[in-house]
């Protein structure tokens, strides 16, 4: 039986939410092994000058303990 442990991490980019999820999973699975999924809690933007300038993501994400 797999054992599996949640853990938040917080991600952002200056394209889109979709750019700062994809940029924290990679980011993530460079220190963390066996990532099974995420969920995405919270998106927050920055505007300046009337423009979108960052998208802000937090994330739960997934990851199966080794044995």
């Amino acid at each position: 039986m797999a054992i599996a442990k949640t853990t938040e991490i917080s991600s952002s980019s200056t394209t889109s939410f979709e750019d700062a999820i994809k940029t924290g999973i990679s980011r993530a699975s460079r220190s963390i092994r066996g990532i099974k999924g995420f969920w995405v809690q919270d998106q927050k933007g920055v505007v300046d000058g009337g423009n979108v300038v960052e998208y802000r993501v937090t994330m739960k994400v997934t990851f199966v303990l080794e044995d």
